[in-house]
């Protein structure tokens, strides 16, 4: 069994653990499954379906949980994911976006209700630049955005 991490964010859902651990093992290549545990006569719920999953992705312990229908995500917590390239950006917003919806200044929700942020990492530097002008325009090209978008923010730092 492979060391488990001391802090685990642990993702509720209803009763679509699997689905979901399967959509995140496809969207992020060389993930895999950890651990899976099942209820048991004592429940909640159904003896021998799925409580918790472990999982990892992109190098990350994650748990999916069978909670019921009690608890729903909210933006209040979401995974932010850096992309090195404009290409990885359109992969995951693609994939993750899928059955989802579109939120501004790179923000989405998957189809399970969970917010991913798409980050370029080239995008950071241009709003904490040392050339504050600079980097406002940035940020304002951002508000305006959905994805992101690494060469129009580019464009919106040179004043272009």
């Amino acid at each position: 069994m492979a060391e488990r991490a001391k802090i685990t964010p642990c993702l509720w859902f209803d009763d679509n653990a699997e689905e979901a651990v399967e959509f995140y093992l496809s969207v992020f290549p060389g993930g895999r499954v950890v651990d899976i545990a099942y209820y048991g006569d004592a429940g909640p719920g159904k003896p021998g379906s799925v409580m918790v999953m472990d999982f990892e992705i992109a190098g990350h312990q994650l748990r999916a949980l069978n909670g019921g229908p009690h608890f729903k995500f909210t933006e209040a917590i979401s995974l932010s994911v850096d992309c090195e390239t404009q290409a990885e950006v359109d992969e995951l917003w693609s994939k993750l976006s899928a059955g989802g919806s579109e939120s501004q200044c790179g923000w989405l929700k998957d189809k399970f209700g969970l917010s991913w942020q798409i980050v370029p990492s080239a995008a950071v530097p241009l709003f904490q630049g040392p050339d504050r002008e600079a980097s406002r325009r940035a940020m304002e090209a951002m508000f305006k955005m959905k994805k992101l978008d690494i060469a129009a923010l580019e464009r919106a730092y040179a004043g272009k």
